[in-house]
């Protein structure tokens, strides 16, 4: 079995971007402090009714998402952490990453996240232009992105990744490059690079349907793609997937679970969990409710799919295709006891053609038009 990754939900935020559909909510000290004590209950309920030996599993990616993780107090934290490690065999080489926006943390606070463990930051810059910032509805300026970045290196934190979005309202090619030159001229070790999606019932949706901010232009967004992967291989980036990139070495360890069919565990609202092999589960997504259910000590899961054995094949292709070294057909058949060239050969040979995916002996894999295209490809084997 592979090592799992645990998934910890904090839901909180100063203000709701415009583009933001996840579940959060407005942060205040009693309801942070409230819902950790959730969050640390449900961790420590974790499997209490099977055997002991059995039910602890060893993990080594631990990642705090929201939301702004970045709002918790390092006492907060600590709780979080002492309660995994009580049903959890935690590793030392175990990678630990928050998400942190910019100016929610002062260098003290960020010192004692490191000392307690926190060894890689996920961080919210999105873009350095602070129309652009307060368009979506950011919190920060660019000046607070500098600063705390700064911060960031001053505590020690030696891995960190870059969050930019591409495809923005009213946003040129020519902004891009100077986003870019800002992100290339400090040098996190992580970029995750997203196209701009619109969700009905956000604020942009809204805004975009009443004609207040334009319409996100695709191929301007895809242009865009382009000119960030170009660049970022020049500055020594490896595409590993299909939205991120890094300097040799510094991978997410945590989120490549996702995308290699290795186990992983979420907690608190709106968190999913997959055991590894055909189980998947979520939990209550509204913040309120979730509390109370686990503070009546019942369990949060609210939906859990049994995955058939299409469903299984399918998740390997989309899933492996994401990973830019691609996947093996090899592996693929002793797991599923089939051959997909043989019985995609159609789509193979289309995707082929059309310089989508390439096949190397035993791996398929996207190209980078491929990539750019990506839902189109795994439509068909869905």
């Amino acid at each position: 079995m592979k090592n799992a990754g645990i998934y910890i939900h904090i839901p909180f935020c100063r203000s709701r971007c415009s583009y933001c559909d996840f579940a959060t909510g407005m942060y205040s000290a009693p309801a942070a402090e409230r819902y950790v004590a959730s969050l640390a209950k449900e961790i420590s309920s974790w499997r209490v009714d099977e055997d002991l030996d059995a039910q602890i599993e060893n993990v080594d990616t631990i990642y705090f998402g929201g939301g702004t993780p970045s709002l918790l107090t390092p006492a907060q934290l600590k709780t979080l952490l002492d309660a995994v490690k009580t049903r959890f065999r935690v590793s030392a080489a175990t990678e630990v990453t928050m998400e942190i926006n910019p100016g929610t943390v002062t260098p003290e606070t960020l010192a004692e996240f490191r000392r307690l463990g926190i060894n890689r930051a996920s961080f919210g810059a999105q873009t350095f232009d602070d129309g652009e910032l307060a368009r979506l509805g950011r919190s920060h300026n660019s000046d607070d992105t500098r600063r705390t970045f700064r911060y960031l290196r001053d505590a020690g934190f030696d891995n960190v990744s870059f969050d930019l979005i591409a495809g923005l309202p009213g946003q040129t090619v020519a902004g891009w490059q100077q986003n870019l030159d800002e992100a290339f001229s400090l040098m996190p070790e992580h970029l995750s690079f997203y196209l701009l999606e619109v969700h009905e019932g956000t604020p942009l949706w809204n805004h975009i349907k009443s004609g207040i901010q334009p319409v996100p232009d695709e191929d301007l967004a895809a242009e865009m793609y382009e000119v960030m992967l170009d660049r970022a291989t020049d500055a020594g980036y490896e595409h590993y997937e299909i939205s991120n990139l890094c300097l040799p070495g510094y991978e997410s360890r945590h989120n490549t679970k996702y995308w290699t069919g290795a186990p992983y565990y979420g907690f608190g609202c709106s968190a999913h969990s997959y055991d590894g092999l055909d189980q998947r589960w979520a939990n209550e997504r509204d913040l309120t409710r979730y509390m109370e259910i686990v503070e009546q000590n019942d369990s949060p899961v609210v939906t859990t799919i049994k995955l058939t054995a299409e469903d299984r094949r399918a998740e390997a292709v989309f899933l492996g295709l994401r990973m830019m070294r691609g996947f093996s057909l090899n592996n693929y058949q002793r797991e599923f006891g089939a051959d997909l060239r043989e019985n995609h050969e159609k789509d193979l040979s289309r995707f082929i053609e059309a310089g989508l995916i390439e096949c190397g002996g035993d791996l398929l894999k996207l190209t980078r038009a491929g990539a750019l295209l990506s839902n189109e490809v795994f439509a068909a084997f869905v």
